[in-house]
């Protein structure tokens, strides 16, 4: 059986279950109306494409099939535009009651058709991912570094480094030489 497939590209951190049912109901209604048979479509994300599982265009109460893009099986003994699916619980349905026009026409006064350069665009794609990785490597760098220098200045602070220093130091003899009596010295002390 002939069913169209439609792809929506979801945004970063988008989830297949993030998909508006507005936007459901547009590509189920894409499905519809492409399919020659009309009825058996699949939606499948991130891509998610979208099959319809019934019958012919005029059929109503048709069943539209989408799931991830990943998902999606495809073997070589199978027929040209037949898929499977890896997990079957990823796969999620949509009922779509009836064509409607409105919708379809909507979409299709808005269509744009390109031959995007794929390649090209994969490698832009490629190169903004592995500057946000860099990006986050040297903020975690710094982060890190700053942690270790905070930490060495706290280990400073508690240590006893600092009082045993030689030039804060004074002997026995120095203060037998300041001339000062052993009582003078201890009201000196407190």
């Amino acid at each position: 059986m002939s069913s169209a497939h439609v792809y929506v590209r979801l945004n970063k951190g988008q989830t297949i279950g993030d998909i508006s049912e507005g936007l459901l109901e547009d590509c189920a209604q894409l499905v519809k109306a492409n399919s020659i048979q009309g009825n058996r479509y699949m939606l499948s994300c991130l891509l998610v494409q979208f099959v319809v599982s019934q019958e012919s265009n005029k059929v109503n109460n048709i069943d539209v099939v989408y799931t991830p893009w990943y998902n999606l099986k495809k073997a070589a003994s199978m027929d040209v535009g037949q898929v499977g699916f890896y997990n079957s619980k990823m796969v999620r349905t949509v009922r779509v009651e009836k064509r409607v026009n409105e919708i379809v026409n909507r979409l299709n006064k808005t269509k744009v058709e390109r031959k995007p350069d794929l390649k090209a665009e994969r490698e832009a794609v490629n190169a903004a991912e592995r500057a946000e990785r860099k990006l986050h490597m040297r903020d975690k760098k710094r982060r890190e570094e700053m942690e270790r220098l905070e930490k060495e200045r706290q280990s400073e602070i508690r240590s006893y480094k600092g009082l045993m220093v030689a030039e804060k130091m004074t002997s026995n003899k120095q203060v037998a030489s300041t001339n000062k009596s052993l009582q003078e010295l201890e009201e000196d002390f407190m």
